[in-house]
Parts: structure tokens; C-alpha cells; sequence
């Protein structure tokens, strides 16, 4: 992929990033009430993490701003963004966030996108320029993980829609922070469990790619989720058996990036993200081929186009600005 993440396209995604991460309206909550206690701003129900029109949203803002202050910590945004931690990640706030999740309402709250969002920030903190944000945060990594826990043994089946439901994601994303600050357990859960529901996948046709409100590709992120999971050579047999015509670029749903025909709509605006996944997807792919690997070439140029097509509308309007500037972080920089 040609564009790189400069210290000028760092600078402008932190700033769209914090004109959103504290900014409260509008604001969409899925809140379940048990009584009319439970009627509540955003901001009381969520001290930390109540803004950028969703809490997973807020939550990613936070990973992707954490991320470019580590790779670029001199930038202009990064006082800002330093105070932004300090004053956000710190027990009492957290302590709220955590009595949120303690609810017996809660307990699929933000499952599972949320969860492995949560656990993509505290992987990114961890060992971070400050330890206290990190630790701040621990109350509710521990809760996140333990939803881990108790839930994968229960899900019998994955979830393979293109949204925030997906299984693959949450577990791609949950491997980093197992990964991180050397969780084993948790690795080998996060293992079995893809096994489990995608080992036995083969010849992917993606025919219902995409659909209306994508934001993620079934067959990439679950490629993805293996290729993390996965020791290389197991890897390797697998994504041939998986996805065998890509040197002839087919399924040819997955090399062309979605058009996007209306912006101001949440949903529609899904599919510029659909564009920045699939490239972070294939470029993470293609870094697993040797350069003489003919899949290769194909695979990179699909990751260079999805960029393209993605990259150019992170901003302009809210429907998608409050969250695209994190996809694009991801293909920029999460990648083999």
C-alpha cells in the first residue's frame, strides 16, 4: 500500500479523533432499562467511554489515539491527548464503567464487538508511556476477559455477518491482548474456539459479500482471525483449502471495493470501513506469502485499492467520521 502513516495524516486523524471521544450528542445507546432509575445520559452511564456516538466507538477512538501517540509521540495532539488519558483513565471513572458491566442487564452488552475493542485498548496501553493508564483501566479488562471466558464455552455457533456482531473480529482482536501481556490461557481459548467454529471452512464462496450495511468481510476477517490464531504452516494449508482462486483473483466480490452511495446514512456509510478492513485484511494476508507466491502480487494490489477507495472519506460526515479514522489506523498500521 502506498500511503503511510506520516507524522501529518497521524496528526489529522488524532484530531478528528478528539473532536469526537468527549463530544456526548448525538449519541446512540443500546440500554437496556429495568426500571426508570435506569433513564440516564450517556455521560452517567458511562463515565469513560461516552462519546463518539456509541460506546465501541469511543472505545476504538481511545485505542487509535493510544496507538498514534506511541508512534508519533511528538506530535502536536500529543499534550492533548496525554491530558485526554489523564483525566479519563482513572479509577473513579472506570469504577462507573465497571458498575455498568456488574449489571444483570449488561451481561451481552457490547458482545462481542465491544469486548474485543475493549481488549485491543488495554493491549495498546499496556507497557505504554504512562502505567497508570493501564491500570486505571484493569478493573474493566478483567471484566471483559472473564466475558470472554464464560461465553465462548456457550457459543456453539460463530456469527458471520459483516457487523458488529461478527465472531471472527472479536477473537482477532481479543488474540493481541492475550497475545500482549502474555495471557495464555486465554490465547489457547480464543484458539480452540476458531477451530472449533472455522477449521474445517473450505472453498469460500462470498457470495453474499457485500451486504447493505457491511463494515467488515466474513471471508477476510475470518482468514484473519485463523492467521492469528494459527501457527504459520497450519496457517498456511488452511488459508489454501479456504480461499484456493485467489491468484485468479476470485471470489471476485472480495477485490472490488463497495460503492458507497450515501454518507449521511450510519449504514450505508458502513461500507467506506468495509473498504479499510478488507485492507488491512489482505495486506495482513499477503504478508504471510513468500515474494514468489503468485497469490501475492493479486493480494497486495486488493489491498492497495480497498485503501484508496476507504482513506479518501474518513471525515466529512458524522455517520462515519466518529469511527472511520480507526479502520484506517488499523490498515496502516496492524498489518504483517
Amino acid at each position: 500500500m502506498t500511503t503511510r502513516l506520516t507524522s501529518e495524516l497521524a496528526s489529522r486523524f488524532a484530531t478528528i479523533a478528539l473532536g469526537h471521544v468527549t463530544r456526548e450528542y448525538p449519541n446512540h445507546i443500546l440500554h437496556g432499562l429495568e426500571g426508570p432509575e435506569d433513564a440516564k445520559t450517556p455521560s452517567e452511564l458511562h463515565p469513560v467511554f461516552y462519546g463518539s456516538y456509541d460506546w465501541h466507538s469511543c472505545v476504538h477512538g481511545h485505542w487509535m489515539l493510544a496507538r498514534l501517540l506511541r508512534l508519533h509521540p511528538e506530535m502536536p495532539e500529543g499534550p492533548t491527548i496525554r491530558d485526554l488519558f489523564s483525566t479519563m483513565l482513572v479509577p473513579e471513572r472506570v469504577a462507573g464503567e465497571c458498575a455498568y458491566f456488574d449489571r444483570p442487564m449488561a451481561r451481552g452488552y457490547e458482545r462481542p464487538y465491544g469486548w474485543g475493542w475493549l481488549l485491543k485498548l488495554a493491549a495498546e496501553l499496556h507497557g505504554h508511556e504512562d502505567p497508570a493508564w493501564a491500570e486505571a483501566l484493569s478493573p474493566l479488562t478483567e471484566r471483559i476477559v472473564q466475558r470472554f471466558r464464560d461465553f465462548l464455552p456457550l457459543a456453539t455457533y460463530p456469527v458471520r455477518v459483516g457487523t458488529h456482531y461478527n465472531t471472527a473480529f472479536a477473537l482477532r482482536l481479543a488474540a493481541d491482548y492475550a497475545d500482549t501481556v502474555g495471557d495464555d490461557s486465554l490465547f489457547d481459548l480464543l484458539r480452540a474456539t476458531a477451530l472449533r467454529w472455522y477449521g474445517t471452512d473450505t472453498a469460500c464462496p462470498a457470495w453474499g459479500e457485500p451486504s447493505g450495511d457491511d463494515f467488515l468481510s466474513p471471508a477476510l476477517i475470518e482468514a484473519e482471525c485463523l492467521r492469528r490464531l494459527l501457527p504459520a504452516s497450519e496457517f498456511g494449508r488452511w488459508f489454501e483449502g479456504f480461499l484456493p482462486e485467489i491468484a485468479a483473483s476470485q471470489p471476485r466480490t472480495l477485490f472490488a471495493p463497495a460503492s458507497v452511495s450515501d454518507r449521511s446514512d450510519g449504514k450505508i456509510a458502513h461500507l467506506d470501513g468495509l473498504s479499510l478492513s478488507r485492507a488491512w485484511c489482505w495486506s495482513s494476508l499477503a504478508g504471510t506469502l513468500p515474494d514468489t507466491d503468485p497469490r501475492r502480487a493479486v493480494m497486495i494490489e486488493a489491498a492497495h485499492g480497498h485503501l484508496e477507495a476507504g482513506i479518501a472519506h474518513v471525515a466529512g460526515d458524522y455517520m462515519g467520521e466518529h469511527w472511520l479514522v480507526s479502520f484506517a489506523v488499523l490498515a496502516l498500521t496492524e498489518t504483517e
